[in-house]
């Protein structure tokens, strides 16, 4: 009797469990009157050759002619004279204040001349480091660029707004009067600066054949006046430069900024300039 329980009781336990489903076999494709034939089931990604989601270890590689097929970028005028550019005309790696930091070496220790070149320098970094913030928003900034005859152009932007021609005036902490003619800073001689820029902005003009602004940037100033008559001159300081600038209505385009930043870069355009 308690044999056959047990027995019974073992036969009832193997009748309820449930019995295991067979595993699932994946027949391999074949080839059919020329064509690919999958078995029904088998999914159609993988005979493409890309893995199915979910399954992160059968990703196939990207085939070469794919990319063959994407077509290769066009290089545009202004990348073309980019790579044509010898090193020792780019004007593009120029610091600001770049030849100043020479003068300022060989400059005599103790001398009223080199603490004016310290000033200068000084005031070319600080708007200098300025003008360079904008670049992520489209500009592109030159320092000293050099025009014969005439010296060298502070820094030279070019942006959407158009192109800004750029002369520092360290204002020492004193009060700067820009007049027609002249600007005087504190007490000391008036300086021929709003003249000067009028003239190197024309020679920009010509050797860019695009309009060229002038503009004055005076640093560490107190206070500065400009006469009413000033109107094609642009005056800037360190802190409202950026939105003085930004704050223009835009004329020229990326590729127009990226076109003319590439004439302006390379010495020979202003050397070439009459």
């Amino acid at each position: 009797m308690d044999g056959g329980g047990e027995g019974d009781a073992r036969t009832q336990g193997t009748a309820e469990r449930p019995a295991r489903p067979r595993p699932a076999v994946r027949q391999p494709a074949r080839r059919a009157g020329g064509g690919l034939v999958r078995p029904a089931g088998q999914s159609h990604q993988r005979a493409r050759g890309r893995s199915p989601r979910g399954d992160p270890g059968g990703a196939a590689p990207v085939l070469e002619r794919d990319r063959l097929d994407r077509p290769a970028p066009v290089p545009t005028p202004a990348d073309l004279r980019r790579l044509a550019l010898p090193p020792d005309a780019d004007l593009a790696p120029n610091r600001p204040g770049e030849t100043l930091l020479g003068e300022l070496e060989h400059a005599p220790a103790g001398t009223r001349a080199r603490h004016r070149l310290r000033q200068d320098l000084t005031a070319q970094q600080r708007i200098g480091d300025a003008f360079d913030a904008l670049e992520p928003e489209g500009w592109r900034i030159l320092h000293c660029v050099p025009l014969p005859g005439l010296g060298r152009i502070d820094h030279l932007l070019v942006g959407p707004p158009g192109i800004f021609c750029v002369r520092t005036v360290p204002g020492r902490r004193q009060r700067a009067v820009v007049g027609d003619l002249l600007l005087t800073v504190g007490r000391a001689e008036p300086r021929p600066d709003p003249r000067w820029i009028r003239r190197a902005a024309a020679r920009a003009t010509l050797a860019l054949t695009a309009k060229v602004t002038p503009a004055l940037a005076v640093v560490d100033a107190s206070r500065v006046e400009t006469a009413p008559t000033v109107r094609d001159i642009r005056i800037l300081q360190p802190p409202t430069a950026t939105p003085n600038l930004t704050s223009s209505p835009t004329t020229l385009k990326p590729p127009d900024v990226e076109a003319l930043f590439a004439e302006a870069r390379d010495a020979r355009t202003w050397l070439e300039t009459p």
